[in-house]
């Protein structure tokens, strides 16, 4: 007896071992080799390879990393407000948060998709989403900024977004919560989902030159979930395939009630035949309500424009339009290898991977191949779109990425690992252990027809104990992998911030040449710029106070402001006068209810200030930007409601203290 307990108490401490170190893999000791450091080093004054720009999931911003080193290089601002740049809260770059909500400070950002020419990375812009308000937003690469927000009507969850044509002629999105439409009666009873829930595939154009976004038009279908998706390549290059789950068209504890079948769907949709049929009119023109916000380098202020229609075709008057392939089971990542012949579809709760030609579901539509509907949706047979299956590969299939050599790479969310396996005889070929949980991956060009098989990156959800301890929740984890032999070999861990979801990974070469140093003071055309201290002013207009102020190393000018009065809108128009790369001005003010400024070299940004009581108010820069960046500083007066003090400004006038000075 004794013996059997010692044998139970052995066993329990072992398992708490096993708890405390997270459950690690047997060859995790193994996964790195001696030269790992080096592989991932760059030096002093050294550039990184490839520029990896990564979703912020909650924290709805878009961080960028140098790939290999794994440096934190910029956080850009696109959904959420960002006190550090003043984004959403200067007046120029406040209607980029407008939404048919109002102003909203937060967004959902989940997943990326960088421009592409002849399905090949261009590094022209970065497309973003927003799942909570449907929105895709545009970054300039050039500028590393947000340069257009587009909000997406008739939609609930914009996360199967925003993924592109092989020539950016589109990005789509895809919505995740199927709901009354908006130009529809939406308040009906919950339980009537199966007859009054619907859901969309918006297709948003892409000009050519300047990337203007515009709906060209809905696909009315039925109610489910819409979840991750790609576009076609070469031969199916017209076709667009999204992963769909909830065909149970659940609406209460989805984990069971949208898990009873054994195969969902992916919805293959012809988009060249969806725009040939609303260029023949066979669209409806609906009313809808939806904020459309661009930014412009010229005058630097934003614009938001309330759109009211679109274009939306009901799938089910087109019959050739869009057709649904059983998909085992719960499928979340839709993928297309680089030859565009082979659809990746991975099951959440599946045991393995199936694999469909893209061949094969031609002929099969050809044929009328069918097993039946859904919602008056055509669906293929299995067997007949299916071109084989990946046999026990892991638990928990997420996504799917290609290295160009034939090898496809899937991340098991419940096994944590990545595996890699061949396109072609599907076997697995390697597989290694991830630190925990990973959701996306990422290989630079991944999703393109031409993959550079040399890095990939996984994004963990749970990071236990690979970082010191920050309290209750931990930072992310990405984890860099050598793919270039035939094994993949972990290189490095390094955190990320926010929730990464998917990613992209670029050469620097494609960017970095093309990146904005300076905007050129003579072409800004702010309606507030002040082209020089010789004409810097402070006006009022009623309770309305305008600065007209210019920043330089390392004085504002004008720095001693009087005849402000409580009630007064206060409105600093800061322009920035240096015309030297990496010199941007910050721009504070005690008691502001608001954020700071940060100005770029030969920008102009707005800074607007409520005083709340009377009194002696200082200004200073908040940017270091000189040796005598704390000198950087100014005063502003506050009197009383209806007081005399004129309005007045001064650089450099100590007019009282000349004589007062203590060691005089």
């Amino acid at each position: 007896m004794k013996k059997t307990l010692l044998s139970i108490g052995c066993c329990s401490a072992l398992l708490m071992v096993l708890n405390l170190q997270g459950c690690k893999p047997k060859n995790a000791g193994d996964a790195t080799g001696s030269d790992a450091a080096g592989r991932t080093y760059v030096a002093p004054g050294k550039y990184d390879e490839m520029y990896n720009f990564v979703s912020g999931g909650f924290n709805g911003q878009v961080s960028v990393y140098g790939i290999p080193s794994g440096r934190l290089l910029r956080v850009i601002p696109v959904f959420s407000v960002d006190p550090e740049k003043g984004w959403g809260y200067s007046e120029e770059t406040k209607p980029m948060l407008n939404t048919s909500h109002g102003n909203l400070p937060w967004g959902d950002q989940h997943h990326l998709d960088l421009s592409q020419t002849n399905g090949e990375m261009d590094g022209r812009w970065l497309f973003a989403n927003e799942n909570n308000t449907p929105r895709i937003a545009r970054i300039d690469l050039k500028t590393f900024r947000t340069a257009e927000i587009i909000e997406i009507p008739n939609s609930a969850g914009n996360h199967s977004s925003p993924f592109i044509t092989e020539n950016t002629e589109y990005v789509v999105a895809g919505t995740r919560f199927s709901v009354p439409m908006d130009y529809e009666n939406g308040d009906v009873p919950i339980s009537s989902y199966k007859k009054n829930f619907k859901g969309t595939l918006s297709f948003v154009s892409i000009a050519p030159k300047d990337g203007n976004m515009k709906i060209a038009f809905q696909l009315l279908l039925p109610g489910m979930n819409f979840d991750l998706s790609h576009s076609g390549k070469g031969p199916s290059s017209d076709w667009f395939f999204f992963s769909c789950y909830n065909s149970e068209q659940a609406h209460t504890l989805l984990e069971v009630n949208a898990s009873k079948r054994d195969k969902d769907y992916i919805l293959a949709v012809n988009w060249k035949k969806a725009e040939a049929y609303v260029k023949q009119g066979k669209g409806k023109k609906v009313k809808a309500n939806y904020a459309h916000n661009t930014y412009s380098d010229i005058n630097h202020m934003a614009t938001s424009t309330m759109e009211n229609e679109v274009t939306v075709i009901d799938v089910k008057d087109l019959p050739d339009l869009v057709y649904m392939i059983p998909c085992p089971k719960s499928p979340h990542g839709c993928d297309v290898d680089p030859s565009g012949e082979y659809i990746v579809g991975s099951g959440k709760l599946a045991a393995l991977i199936p694999v469909f030609s893209f061949s094969k579901i031609q002929e099969a539509i050809a044929k009328k191949t069918f097993d039946g509907d859904y919602g008056g949706i055509p669906v293929l047979k299995y067997e007949a779109a299916l071109y084989g299956e990946v046999k026990k590969p892991g638990l928990g299939p997420l996504h799917t990425e290609f290295d160009g050599k034939g090898n496809a790479y899937t991340t098991f969310f419940i096994s944590s690992e990545v595996v890699k396996w061949n396109i072609k005889d599907l076997k697995v070929l390697d597989r290694q252990p991830t630190y925990y949980s990973p959701g996306h991956l990422s290989i630079p060009g991944g999703n393109t027809s031409k993959p550079l098989g040399k890095y990939l990156i996984a994004y963990n959800k749970i990071t236990k104990d690979r970082f010191l301890p920050t309290g209750p929740e931990l930072a992310q984890s990405a984890q860099l992998f050598d793919i270039s032999g035939d094994k993949m070999k972990l290189l490095l861990d390094y955190p990320s911030i926010g929730e990464p979801h998917y990613a992209q990974i670029i050469p620097a070469e494609l960017i970095a040449k093309n990146s904005v140093k300076i905007f050129k003071l003579e072409e800004n055309k702010h309606p507030y710029v002040t082209m020089g201290e010789k004409n810097v002013k402070v006006t009022r207009e009623g309770n309305q106070v305008h600065v007209y102020m210019t920043a330089m190393r390392s004085h504002f000018s004008p720095d001693n402001i009087e005849g402000i009065q409580l009630g007064d809108e206060v409105y600093f128009h800061v322009t920035n006068l240096e015309q030297d790369w990496d010199v941007p001005h910050g721009f504070g003010v005690k008691g502001n209810k608001n954020a700071e400024l940060l100005v770029m070299p030969g920008e102009t940004a707005t800074l607007k200030w409520v005083p709340g009581k009377v009194g002696i108010y200082p200004i200073y820069c908040t940017d270091f930007c000189s040796a005598l960046h704390q000198e950087m500083q100014g005063y502003v007066r506050v009197s009383a409601k209806g007081s005399k003090v004129p309005v007045t400004f001064s650089l450099g006038k100590n007019s009282e203290a000349e004589d007062e000075l203590p060691n005089k």
